[in-house]
């Protein structure tokens, strides 16, 4: 990692720099390699998310470390950068990585509904596209997260908890408001209706997890990881299976991974 860490800081995002991280990505993907705050299986989940997304994590874990590589006023504090400092390098950075790498999309809205078909649906975390007879949804999905990076990590989270309904970054974009989202697909899932509070008990806690409001909210919690936001508009019983079915949720580390 330290050898792509000088290669953007003394190159930024040339070619040779991004042939060095496709590299690595690619070391990644073929087990040769890991981001050890994952454990093993959390990174089949870190795979299933896809060459975009692995990519962008190295990208933020080199604007986090740069705070203290550069030396510069921020990373001098003795508690060290704000997180909105980091969300701010992570975001940059990876902006410019990935127009560098032809993963940037303007005019997303327009072409996402020309190849995927009409918005179908918006909230305040995800717009969602979708034509009839598709097996997958589109999404351009902004961060309701603290920094970048644990925005990226909820993703490959949500798949190794989630894998019926993973998520898989194809590219990065900008919304009017220049939000900066992500785009990425996932399976597309017919609602037989809402699942219950108690279905939903169940389906988390055969993942290891219980509620951690007293049995009256809908967060969970285990040893590792967090889970939040899961209600009925997240959760439904899938159609053809008959089961709980989660499509997105906030998930993150318990303790803070490096």
């Amino acid at each position: 990692m330290q050898r792509i860490y000088n290669a953007i800081a003394h190159d930024g995002f040339a070619d040779t720099t991004l042939q060095t991280i496709n590299n690595y990505v690619n070391d990644i993907l073929y087990g040769r390699k890991n981001l050890p705050r994952f454990t093993i299986e959390e990174h089949a989940g870190l795979c299933t998310a896809g060459e975009v997304l692995i990519g962008a994590s190295i990208i933020a874990s080199y604007a986090t470390a740069s705070f203290t590589a550069g030396g510069d006023a921020a990373g001098s504090q003795e508690s060290g950068p704000a997180n909105w400092e980091i969300d701010e390098r992570q975001e940059k950075l990876i902006e410019q990585w990935a127009k560098a790498a032809r993963l940037w999309v303007e005019d997303s809205e327009q072409i996402l509904t020309r190849r995927y078909g009409p918005k179908i649906a918006q909230g305040a975390e995800a717009k969602v596209y979708y034509r009839e007879g598709d097996t997958s949804v589109v999404k351009e999905r902004t961060s309701i997260y603290s920094t970048t990076q644990k925005a990226l990590d909820a993703i490959a989270l949500h798949n190794f908890l989630f894998p019926e309904t993973a998520m898989h970054v194809v590219g990065f974009t900008r919304d009017s408001d220049n939000l900066m989202r992500m785009i990425l697909t996932q399976p597309y899932v017919r609602c037989l209706r809402l699942a219950t509070k108690e279905e939903i008990d169940l389906m988390v806690a055969a993942k290891g997890f219980h509620d951690n409001w007293n049995g009256q909210g809908v967060n969970y919690i285990s040893d590792r990881l967090a889970l939040e936001d899961m209600h009925p508009a997240n959760v439904f019983i899938d159609e053809v299976t008959a089961r709980p079915i989660c499509i997105d949720c906030i998930v993150k580390f318990v303790q803070i991974i490096k």
